[in-house]
């Protein structure tokens, strides 16, 4: 550090020595007025400046002349201007109001300017990115696109997320949107990262992507916008373009920061006194001895006694970002180079996600009329994970067992002396070894010919390779491991793809009235996975871990697989334009899909759109107050096709079977064949308003949708007597539909700057239909029924406590819930369809509440005064349920384990609670309502500070940009839940499960602080 500051101090020293020319001048709008926080920059270099409150600039001038400044400001057109001597008097500057229909926005296979595009398309700027701690590129967009619900599933570093747009459409198929990234699209199935080994959070395989690399990012929502890309677009498309070079000086870029991380909460425990007093209540419940006298009830209760597993397991955790990257070019080549360490230490002990990454891209003009380029980037990614019962461990284990025990062979107490079947959670995390690591190189090359004006062909070719080795080992020495004497499990997933796209563009305009944008194409693309797993255990020494499993005595069963799967697509779209305000698009696209049924390949996913550029009609342009004005209807269809390949086939599988006193091995039908398993579609109509009022100072898109899922790709029951249990159909539809709004408004007044982006969208998802005679589908305590949301809670009702003097005998009763104390529950049904006076699973639950919020929001202001900066996102959504399974299970009262606070207002005979039941070992594990909690939230998500050195000052030393900052994330929730985190689901990526709480590793809040310096 003192090295670099040493540096520091001789570059300024040097470059206040060296004297420079500068050139002078002010920007004004069209009336004159001077514009404070313009940009001005030296075109071809990273020289800039910005006007002062007085719309004053100066900046250096380079030696060769001429050249140019370019002058840019939000709210208004860019303007360039040659300089081609210096002059003593100041140069004068208009800018002129932008039309924001003059934008561009990048859709599928090409670009489009605003005011053409027809259909429902978000952006989002990556320069509210700046310094904001994400390890994947698809958190980026939480709170920051209308529509677009970002769960993050986990804390664990390196961890899934789920992404849905505009709601869910499919049950057992996949909810996620299709990424294009530089125009390879790619689905972020976590199983492709998974090889079935860790056991805990999967690591998301979008993860080992560097955000930093991201110029921008465009969501494709509606059928006119996504059907481009047919049966993969029924989700939602993400399109991401990364960083490309620009002809003129070569600029380097350092961006890097560094911070600490803290749980967002801890949960209120018993200590070890309150919690001896349970375990006492619990044995007298089933009339046995107490396990604590009372002067050891009263020694547990002095200051420092006990242990606080929470405050043992987390910690403050660091993070970094460092990323150095250079671009430049010339003419006829552009290029952009960039190289990226991440490092996210886990809040959990021994718990991190670590990354190196690279990217390059590089354009090339061969003649005038032929272009090549490629892009591509390679990473390594790391993560030690948290097992996945080590959560559930550190709010269940007992208070008053120690951490450590001298005599043990670990140094370790190993697990619980009350019976518990606990394993100590500190000595899992340090012990236990739950790693993945993942090798990934993605890129694409292509080359475009001018065959003639406006008419190009382009063809590319890409792979993406995803090598997956993931190892785990349970010491001898650790509670899960000592039955087996040690365990090693080694497994490898490698999923290598490719893909070649051949299109046809044509790009016109005739007589100033008409312009034509047409694009066919040809596309294939095939994917191969392969996966093996070893394992051993009985080993006579822990010292070798995972790696030498031949050290075993005991083989266990090794597995391994192979899939493939391959779609060909042939599509084309035409867009036509007539005098700027009225614009047609056509879209079709033909899949055909080697994981679907060989009667039912082939889909064709056609769209339409149209748009009217009212704000260019005489009756409103002359309306002062208004800037641009476009209406937008659009409607098609889009598929889905992602269900695991062979699927659709009859399918056997190996069992061992004992004849006599001999084990053999043979295979048997597992799976039936169904040839007429065709596509998911998802039919959408979309109505949309696009208004810019007060010289675009204020810009509003609302948008309005109704879409409709049929042909469900659903997991359905089969009779018993076909000897198969579930089988792929195309069964039941699912509606969305729902309202979405977009705000932008430019709030600068003077030398101070302010702009708001405002987003809110409401969805109502509802099973319509689940195939003959099925009304409803049940994993667990979720449920899709119809008439309701898909995962919604099948629980029973609540129904206060058994108190003394009740006629218990006589009333509705679950299980051992049979005396004073206990829990009572609403007795709904019977067998008969009528109350029975007996509460049973399979009668007496109702759905309660769901997981799928009704309203999501975010709120982005980004202020600006002189140098400083000030980015601050607000984040949430409502309407959600959480089941609190962590609640449920902290409130058994069984002694057993510990519990929350809540249960210090237990019933007894002297505290008759009418909410929480009694102690009692043995209960009737139910869940009920009481446990769905409200998930709604609201977030201080982002809140960035920052500084940048004025233009003066960098411009002496030789440098175009040094910024400091600091950021808060996460910072502070307000929330109703009781839990961790309402962000949270166990089950990850899926619907039909979302929104349960069990064990899931916490969430954290980040400070941090980073640098930016370009030369």
């Amino acid at each position: 550090m003192k090295r670099f500051f040493i540096f520091a101090l001789l570059v300024l020293a040097v470059g206040l020595a060296q004297a420079q020319d500068i050139v002078n001048g002010v920007v004004k709008d069209a009336e004159g007025q001077t514009l404070p926080g313009a940009t001005v920059v030296q075109k071809g270099t990273s020289k800039y400046a910005v006007t002062d409150p007085d719309g004053k600039f100066d900046i250096p001038a380079p030696k060769d002349f001429p050249f140019t400044l370019q002058i840019s400001l939000t709210g208004y057109q860019q303007q360039e201007v040659e300089i081609y001597e210096l002059s003593a008097a100041p140069i004068e500057v208009l800018l002129k109001t932008a039309n924001v229909l003059d934008q561009v926005v990048v859709i599928g296979y090409g670009t489009q300017k605003k005011g053409d595009l027809t259909g429902s398309v978000s952006s989002i700027s990556t320069g509210d990115l700046k310094g904001v701690p994400i390890s994947s590129l698809d958190r980026a967009l939480q709170g920051r696109a209308a529509g677009v619900q970002v769960t993050q599933s986990s804390g664990q570093p390196g961890s899934s997320v789920s992404i849905k747009i505009r709601g869910g459409n499919s049950i057992n198929g996949a909810n996620e949107p299709l990424y294009v990234i530089d125009g390879f699209p790619v689905y972020n199935n976590n199983s492709y990262a998974d090889a079935g080994v860790t056991n805990g959070p999967t690591i998301n395989a979008l993860s080992t992507l560097n955000p930093s690399d991201i110029e921008s990012i465009d969501i494709l929502k509606d059928a006119s916008a996504t059907a481009i890309y047919g049966s993969r677009g029924a989700n939602g498309v993400v399109i991401i373009t990364t960083k490309k070079g620009k002809s003129g000086k070569n600029l380097i870029t350092y961006d890097g920061y560094y911070g600490v991380q803290k749980v967002l909460k801890t949960l209120p425990l018993l200590n070890a006194q309150q919690w001896a007093l349970l375990k006492n209540d619990a044995l007298a419940d089933s009339k046995k001895a107490p396990a604590f006298s009372q002067s050891e009830i009263d020694s547990l209760g002095r200051p420092g006694v006990g242990t606080d597993w929470q405050d043992a397991a987390f910690r403050q955790a660091a993070i970094q970002n460092h990323s150095l990257s250079f671009s430049g070019g010339d003419d006829k080549t552009r290029f952009a180079v960039s190289g990226n360490y991440f490092k996210q230490d886990g809040i959990l002990q021994n718990t991190d996600f670590e990354r190196y990454s690279f990217r390059i891209n590089l354009d090339r003009d061969m003649s005038r009329r032929f272009k090549m380029g490629i892009n591509f980037s390679g990473s390594k990614s790391s993560a030690q994970v948290a097992p996945e019962n080590v959560v559930p461990n550190i709010i269940q284990m007992p208070p008053t067992m120690p951490i450590y025990d001298a005599t043990s062979a670990n140094g370790f107490t190993l697990r619980s002396i009350y019976d518990s079947p606990l394993a100590n959670p500190i000595a899992t995390l340090y012990l236990q070894v739950n790693e993945t690591h993942i090798f990934r190189g993605f890129g694409n090359a292509y080359g475009e010919y001018e065959i003639a004006e406006g008419l190009k062909a382009k063809v590319s070719i890409g792979t993406d390779i995803l090598l997956n080795k993931q190892n785990r080992y349970l010491p001898s020495s650790l509670q899960e491991g000592a039955g087996l004497s040690g365990q090693g499990i080694i497994g490898n997933k490698n999923t290598i793809g490719w893909l070649n796209e051949n299109t046809l563009s044509y790009n016109k305009t005739f007589n100033a009235d008409h312009a034509l944008d047409a694009v066919v194409g040809i596309t294939q693309q095939a994917s191969t996975t392969e996966n093996a797993v070893a394992r051993a255990a009985t080993f006579v020494t822990d010292d070798f871990s995972y790696h030498n499993l031949g050290g075993g005595t005991v083989f266990q069963n090794a597995s391994s697989n192979y899939f493939k799967w391959a779609l060909l697509s042939y599509l084309g779209r035409v867009n036509y334009t007539f005098r700027s305000k009225y614009n047609l698009t056509l879209t079709g696209r033909a899949d055909g899909s080697s994981r679907l049924g060989k009667e039912s390949k082939w889909g064709f996913f056609p769209s339409a759109a149209f748009s009217w550029n009212l704000g260019k009609e005489d009756f409103i342009r002359n309306v002062q107050q208004i800037s641009n004005l476009k209406f937008r209807i659009s409607g098609g269809v889009t598929g889905n096709q992602e269900i695991a390949p062979y699927t659709s086939l009859a399918q056997e599988a190996y069992y061992s079977y004992l004849f006599g006193r001999k084990l053999v091995a043979g295979y048997a039908p597992n799976g039936i064949a169904n040839p007429n398993l065709g596509w998911e579609q998802t039919a959408q109509y979309d109505a949309g308003l696009d208004i810019g009022l007060y010289k675009n100072r204020i810009n509003i898109t609302l948008d309005a949708y109704h879409k409709k899922t049929t042909e469900l790709l659903l997991d359905v029951p089969l009779p018993y007597t076909s000897g198969y249990a579930n089988a792929f159909q195309n069964y039941g539809s699912v509606e969305n539909k729902g309202l979405e709004l977009a705000l932008n408004t430019v709030n600068s007044e003077g030398e101070f700057g302010w702009t708001t982006d405002l987003v809110l969208s409401t969805n109502k998802n509802k099973v319509l239909s689940l195939g003959p005679g099925v009304t409803q589908v049940i994993s667990g305590n979720s449920i899709a029924q119809v008439g309701s949301p898909i995962g919604s809670f099948l629980v029973l009702k609540a129904d206060g406590i058994f108190q003394t003097g009740d006629d218990i005998a006589n009333l509705p009763k679950f299980a051992a819930n049979d005396k004073a104390g206990s829990q009572r529950y609403v007795d709904i049904s019977g067998p008969d369809g009528v109350p029975d006076g007996t509460i049973t699973q399979a009668h007496d639950r109702v759905i309660v509440g769901n997981a799928q919020p009704k309203f999501l929001f975010g709120l982005t202001n980004n202020f600006s005064y002189k140098n400083f900066d000030l980015n601050v996102l607000l984040q949430g959504q409502s309407g959600n349920k959480v089941y609190n399974a962590n609640q449920a299970n902290l409130e058994l009262g069984t002694g057993y384990i510990n519990g929350s606070t809540t249960m210090l207002d237990r019933w007894t005979p002297d505290n008759p609670s009418n909410v929480i039941h009694r102690a009692i070992e043995n209960p009737a594990v139910t869940v009920s309502d009481r446990f769905i909690e409200n998930g709604s939230y609201l977030r201080l998500k982002n809140l960035s500070l920052g500084y940048s050195l004025p233009a003066s000052i960098t411009g002496k030393l030789g440098i175009s940009q040094l910024r400091i900052y600091v950021t808060a994330q996460n910072w502070v929730t307000w929330t109703k839940y009781t839990g961790y985190d309402p962000e949270v689901s166990r089950n990850e990526q899926a619907t039909l499960t979302q929104g349960v709480d069990n064990g899931v590793y916490p969430a954290n809040k980040t400070f941090l602080g980073g640098l930016t310096i370009s030369f």
